[in-house]
């Protein structure tokens, strides 16, 4: 008796090989469709419905901040008692006076319960906004406009006790 010879009578005919080829290849693509549908639906890849728009706006702000780095204006703020606080000095160290001023108050992981403060000069290059009852942690973003029409925008993340 030879290794080549079958005893019990099975023999591998070729629609063997065909059917045990195309259950291996239709388990590989169910199992490939499985993965694509569960990524698509859980990420379509899309991080902006409008990402050209996006890209100038970018650009945009890239300009501001180039321009805001020439003027050289430098900005501190402060969480005080019952106000938030906001000192813009220039490339001297002079405080700069007379900005109209704009800013938003918001809490870092939600846009509810936003707050617009209203910024008034309290002293030459200081700008405070009186504030009730704020207590732990808000994002301050704010910009401020000289006569010129210089523009100077930051970003401070602010702590009440």
């Amino acid at each position: 008796m030879s290794l080549m010879e079958n005893t019990d009578g099975f023999r591998i005919r070729g629609w063997h090989v065909l059917v045990a080829m195309v259950l291996f290849f239709a388990v590989i693509i169910a199992v490939n469709a499985v993965f694509i549908t569960a990524a698509l639906r859980t990420y379509p890849g899309e991080v902006s419905v409008t990402p050209y728009e996006d890209g100038l706006a970018h650009n945009a702000k890239l300009a501001r901040q180039a321009a805001q780095a020439e003027l050289g204006w430098r900005a501190a703020a402060g969480a005080e008692p019952q106000a938030v606080a906001v000192r813009i000095v220039d490339a001297e160290g002079a405080p700069v006076r007379g900005l109209s001023f704009s800013g938003k108050l918001q809490r870092p992981a939600t846009g509810a319960g936003a707050l617009t403060p209203r910024f008034a000069e309290a002293e030459p290059g200081l700008y405070v906004a009186p504030l009730g009852g704020v207590t732990g942690v808000w994002d301050l973003t704010f910009q401020a406009q000289d006569a010129k029409g210089q523009l100077f925008e930051a970003e401070r993340r602010l702590t009440w006790p």
